[in-house]
């Protein structure tokens, strides 16, 4: 059933088997793991440096948005309770 499902699959498909099977062997051996994965990352031309680059550059994106999520959940409810005396004095 495996074979048939790697005969048919795309190639983005089969890249992905192979890493998948990477991770888990280099899980099979933790001695050997750091080495295996530098290994089939040079093997498969992947760059390294760039995604380790992009996933910083992601998270730390994610931590600024978080950031002004707060900043901004922290300034409504004064907001809030501003209009609210407004409100009251203009009653």
């Amino acid at each position: 059933m495996l074979t048939s499902f790697l005969r048919k699959a795309d190639e983005s498909t089969l890249g992905r088997v192979l890493v998948a099977i990477a991770v888990l062997q280099s899980a099979h051996s933790p001695t050997e793991s750091a080495k295996a994965l530098r290994d089939a990352a040079e093997f498969y031309k992947v760059d390294v440096a760039a995604i380790t680059a992009k996933v910083k550059q992601d998270f730390a994106a994610k931590e600024k948005t978080q950031a002004e999520r707060k900043a901004t959940a922290k300034a409504k409810p004064s907001q809030t309770h501003n209009a609210a005396a407004k409100k009251a004095k203009a009653a």
